[in-house]
């Protein structure tokens, strides 16, 4: 069963810092792409960031560049998110996803992933 684990969500004032983990299982993961995606009440779900499963150049949405870092450690099977100088706009339930590697859909596009997990809120205040 294809399952994953967000972890390390939390209320933070502005400029801080939080690391979100998702962790993978039930699947080959070097076969796939991860994206952590981002929803707050009242909007629309946004794409923030997205990587290949066992490295390769990470994917940004413009309002996260220079400030979110996406990694990925193939052995833990695990994809992180490191949120820097965080904003009040930052907040939002957080959701990593994942699709197989081979879809050519726009990193961001949501409805090209197959498999959420239940999400990690974000506050930031």
């Amino acid at each position: 069963q294809v399952q994953l684990v967000e972890s390390g969500g939390g209320s933070v004032q502005a400029g801080g810092s939080l690391r979100l983990s998702c962790a993978a299982s039930g699947y080959t993961y070097g076969s796939t792409f991860m994206g952590w995606f981002r929803q707050a009440p009242g909007k629309e779900r946004e794409g923030v960031a997205g990587i290949y499963a066992g490295g390769g150049n990470p994917y940004y949405a413009d309002s996260v560049k220079g400030r979110f870092t996406i990694s990925q450690d193939s052995s833990k099977n695990t994809v992180y998110l490191q949120m820097n100088s965080l904003k009040p706009e930052d907040t939002a339930m957080y959701t990593c996803a994942v699709r197989h590697r081979w879809r050519t859909e726009h990193w961001a596009d949501h409805t090209s992933y197959n498999t959420w997990g239940q999400g990690t809120q974000v506050t930031v205040s």
